[in-house]
């Protein structure tokens, strides 16, 4: 019946080729951030997903990602929800790496059914960091005293302003290996035969694009345009999907022109602020590249 109703509509108006839905998974992977600067979580990548495995008739959900990693649980959340749309809808599900997928961005590139890069993208950095300052000797030049108060011996734990003792620090590099083996189960469960045998595959070490597909960690170098127009025909279609947006829309930021409620909530949250917009910048300067 929608092949017969489709013949009444004019030529000059029917649209022609195939649409494949685009999703754009960009930014640091963090749990929280604030109305200026929208962290990547299953919260903001859940609702652009959803839309686009909805598409009926694509065969295919094409992700592009840029992102320098962050948060293993944001990272696996997304994974996750990717491959279950993939199941429920039958789709085919194409990554496509832009400047950047390591760590926990490689993480979420890893539901990819096959993963494509640029020669020049970074990828790979399978591994877990943990980072953080120390402040005891800060304190006592200020004359300010710590004063922590405890039920549990270990409710103090890596507290920054102690001095820092080798059982924190053995306890935290416990966690951190169960993480990263969860990360390398992932990846070798689905890339499989495909990745290379090198002794640094898993030691936190990014590659080029390039290098990645030597390693087995792409599939291919090519661009998305390109890589679908070649695979579905000449007259694909490239949709992309946002989020939807509130009632009247979401106001870009900027410094200009800002409302007194609005700067009143950029004071308020300014310490909290600073230090995300710090650590979002580290995270991509690892790999050379700023936020």
């Amino acid at each position: 019946m929608a092949g017969f109703l489709k013949t009444l509509v004019p030529k000059r108006f029917r649209k022609e080729g195939v649409a494949i839905p685009v999703v754009r998974l960009n930014g640091a992977i963090m749990a929280s951030g604030s109305q200026f600067r929208p962290p990547l979580n299953l919260s903001t990548a859940a609702p652009a997903l959803e839309k686009a495995f909805a598409y009926k008739d694509a065969p295919a959900v094409a992700i592009s990602i840029n992102s320098p990693g962050g948060s293993p649980v944001q990272s696996r959340l997304i994974f996750q929800r990717i491959r279950e749309l993939a199941a429920e809808k039958n789709k085919r599900v194409l990554v496509f790496v832009e400047d950047v997928a390591a760590s926990g961005g490689y993480m979420i590139a890893l539901a990819g059914d096959e993963i494509f890069a640029d020669p020049t993208s970074i990828v790979g950095s399978i591994g877990v960091v943990s980072g953080g300052f120390g402040f005891p000797e800060m304190l006592k030049k200020i004359g300010v005293e710590r004063r922590v108060y405890t039920a549990g011996s270990n409710k103090a734990i890596l507290d920054p302003f102690q001095p820092e003792k080798e059982s924190d620090i053995e306890y935290l590099k416990s966690l951190q290996l169960e993480i990263h083996q969860v990360f390398i189960d992932m990846v070798k469960e689905r890339r499989g035969a495909k990745l290379a045998d090198d002794p640094d595959l898993f030691s936190g070490l990014f590659w080029t694009g390039g290098r990645g597909k030597a390693l087995g960690l792409v599939d291919g170098l090519s661009d998305m345009r390109s890589e679908l127009k070649r695979r579905y025909g000449p007259k694909t279609r490239l949709e992309l999907v946002a989020a939807p947006k509130g009632l009247f829309g979401r106001k870009a930021p900027g410094i200009g022109g800002l409302s007194e409620d609005i700067a009143g909530r950029i004071g308020s949250a300014g310490v909290a602020a600073v230090a995300g917009l710090a650590e979002e910048k580290a995270l991509w300067g690892r790999f050379g590249l700023s936020g």
